[in-house]
C-alpha cells in the first residue's frame, strides 16, 4: 500500500519569496537608529501616530504609484473571514495590508480631524506591504519612517520637514557634507508642461501619456545624462543592449524648453528660481511653484540648512499625489558596488506636497505635506560609513564563561551584578569547555569574557578577556613586542569587576 505522501511531508522552512527575517544586530540598531531619528521629530513638536497595519482596499484608492493599475501593488483580499454573521460582505469590506505611511494617515485625519489640531503634525514608523516583484535588495515589506503636516498650505511646512530631515540624519548618523537634500516642484513641473503644450489647465487629463514620459526621462538623468534624456523626450533612445525605448515624441523647440527646466540650476536657490521663472514664463501655474520654491529656499537659508538643502529641477517624485514641493535626501559619498564600480550612495529619502489625499474621503481639500525615510536603506548606508570591524563588535552582551558546573550560582551572581550596574549580560547555559564557550561567544560578538575557574576564585581575582580588542589586535599587530604592550587578557580583582569590565567597554569604544 503507497504511503500517502501528503500526511508525512513537511513545510518548507524558508522565507516567502520577497520577504526576510531580521536576526539580533539588525533590529537593534535599526531600533537604534529610529530612536534618534524620532526624538528629532518629537523636539520639532511633531506626535507619534501608529496606525493599523491592515487597510480597506477602498481606504488606499487610486493614490498608488501605478496609476495605470490601481490597486495592483497592495496585497489584498475580498474581507470573507471578517463576514457579519448574516454572512453580508460590502465592498468596503475588501482589505489590504498598508502600502505606505501616508495613505492611512489621510484615512486618520479625515476620521477624526474634529479632535486633532490643525495642523496636525505627525510621525510614524513602521512596516508596509507592496505586492512587487522582488529582485536584489528589494523585498515586499521594509520599513518606513515618516513625519507628515496636515492642514498647512504654507511654503514654512514643506522648509520645516527639510530642515527636519537634515538634522535627523545628521542624528542617525550621516556626517555634515555627506547628504544633500534636492527640492522641486511640482507646479513648476506642470508649467513646464504647459509650455510644451502636453497640458492643458482646462482639459489635465488630455496628454497624461506623454506626460509621464517626459517626466520618467528627466528622473533618468543621473543615470543617462542630457543626452540620453533628450533623446527620450523626442523619438525614442537605444541602449547599449539594442533595446529601444519609445520617446514623448518631443519637437526639437519642446525639448529645448525641458531641457532648460532641467539644467535651470545654479549657484544658488535664488539664481535657480530666477531661471526657472524665465522658462515657464506664461504659465500661471509654474510661475506659483517658483514663488514656492523661492519661500522655501530663503527660509532655510535663514535657518542656516542653505549648504544641505538646494532647489534641483531634475527632482521627480514618482507618486502621482503629489501636488507641490517634493523633495529627496541623497547621500553623497562612494560606495563600491557589487561589481567592483564606485558609484555613489544615492536617496535614503523623499518627499512632498500632497494638497488632495484627503479630499478622497472629504470632498475637501485638505493640504499636506511629508517625508519618508527609507528605514533599510539608510541603515545600509550607516554600515557603510562605520565599516565592517565597528559593525562586528559591540552589539552582544559580556559573557561569563562557566568553568565549574557546580558553581553556576557564583556566576549568576556576576552576571546580576553587571546588569544592575546596567550592562547588557549573560551566562553560559550551553555544554562544552572552554574552547567552545569562546567560540559562542565570537558568533554573537561579545565584546569581553569573564573568566573565573577555581585558582582566580581562591585568589580573589576573574580574568577579563577583551574579545573586541584581541579581534583588532590579531588583524593590525605584527611583533610579539606590540602584542605585549596592548594586552588582550588582564586580571582584576572580583570585587572591581563591573568597574573594570565598564572600563574595558569604554576603552574598546574610543
Amino acid at each position: 500500500m503507497a504511503k500517502d505522501k501528503k500526511k508525512n511531508s513537511r513545510p518548507r522552512a524558508e522565507t516567502p519569496r520577497g520577504f526576510r527575517d531580521y536576526f539580533g544586530a539588525e533590529v537593534t540598531e535599526r531600533a537604534a537608529m529610529l530612536s534618534a531619528i524620532t526624538e528629532v521629530y518629537h523636539r520639532y513638536g511633531f506626535d507619534a501616530l501608529e496606525t493599523s497595519a491592515v487597510e480597506t482596499l477602498d481606504a488606499l484608492g487610486k493614490h498608488l504609484p501605478d496609476v495605470d493599475r490601481p490597486e495592483s501593488g497592495v496585497f489584498a483580499w475580498d474581507g470573507r473571514e471578517f463576514e457579519d454573521r448574516e454572512g453580508d460582505l460590502h465592498p468596503r469590506d475588501a482589505l489590504a495590508l498598508r502600502y505606505d505611511l501616508t495613505a492611512p494617515l489621510a484615512r486618520v485625519y479625515a476620521e477624526h480631524n474634529l479632535a486633532l489640531p490643525t495642523p496636525y503634525r505627525r510621525y510614524a514608523v513602521g512596516p508596509v506591504w507592496r505586492n512587487e516583484k522582488p529582485g536584489p535588495g528589494r523585498y515586499r515589506q521594509f520599513y518606513q519612517c515618516d513625519a507628515d503636516t496636515v492642514g498647512s498650505a504654507s511654503p514654512a511646512a514643506d522648509a520645516e520637514i527639510c530642515a527636519m530631515l537634515a538634522d535627523a540624519l545628521e542624528a542617525a548618523g550621516i556626517a555634515r557634507g555627506d547628504y544633500v537634500i534636492r527640492i522641486n516642484n511640482r507646479k513648476v513641473l506642470n508649467g513646464v508642461m504647459e509650455v510644451v503644450g502636453l497640458l492643458d489647465p482646462k482639459n489635465p487629463e488630455a496628454g497624461e501619456e506623454a506626460r509621464g514620459t517626459v517626466l520618467r526621462a528627466i528622473d533618468k538623468l543621473d543615470r543617462l545624462g542630457p543626452d540620453g534624456v533628450r533623446a527620450l523626450l523626442g523619438e525614442g533612445r537605444k541602449d547599449e543592449s539594442g533595446d529601444f525605448t519609445k520617446g514623448a515624441g518631443l519637437g526639437a523647440p519642446e525639448a529645448d524648453i525641458v531641457m532648460s527646466f532641467v539644467e535651470a540650476e545654479r549657484s544658488d536657490g535664488a539664481a535657480t528660481c530666477a531661471r526657472l521663472r524665465e522658462v515657464v514664463a506664461g504659465s500661471e501655474a509654474g510661475l506659483t511653484g517658483v514663488t514656492e520654491l523661492e519661500t522655501i529656499a530663503a527660509l532655510l537659508e535663514a535657518q542656516g540648512y542653505g549648504d544641505r538643502a538646494k532647489i534641483d529641477p531634475s527632482i521627480v517624485r514618482g507618486l502621482g499625489y503629489y501636488t507641490g514641493a517634493v523633495y529627496e535626501a541623497e547621500l553623497t559619498f562612494e560606495i563600491t558596488d557589487e561589481k567592483g564600480q564606485k558609484r555613489q550612495f544615492g536617496s535614503v529619502a523623499g518627499g512632498g506636497r500632497y494638497d488632495d489625499l484627503v479630499m478622497r474621503f472629504t470632498g475637501q481639500r485638505v493640504p499636506g505635506t511629508g517625508v519618508s525615510i527609507g528605514v533599510d536603506r539608510l541603515l545600509a548606508a550607516l554600515r557603510e560609513r562605520r565599516g565592517a570591524t565597528e559593525a562586528a563588535y559591540g552589539e552582544g552582551p559580556v559573557l561569563v564563561t562557566v568553568m565549574d558546573k557546580d558553581r553556576l550560582s557564583d556566576y549568576q551572581t556576576m552576571v546580576a551584578e553587571l546588569r544592575n550596574a546596567g550592562l547588557r549580560a549573560e551566562m553560559f547555559l550551553g555544554g562544552g569547555n572552554m574552547a567552545k564557550q569562546l567560540k559562542y561567544a565570537d558568533k554573537r560578538t561579545c565584546p569581553v569574557a569573564i573568566i573565573e575557574g577555581g585558582n582566580e576564585r581562591e585568589a580573589g581575582i576573574v580574568q577579563l578577556k577583551d574579545l573586541a580588542l584581541g579581534a583588532r589586535l590579531a588583524a593590525e599587530i605584527e611583533t610579539n613586542e606590540e602584542w605585549k604592550a596592548q594586552p588582550a587578557q588582564i586580571e582584576v580583582p572580583r570585587a572591581n569587576l563591573v568597574g573594570e569590565v565598564k572600563a574595558m567597554l569604554t576603552r574598546g569604544r574610543a
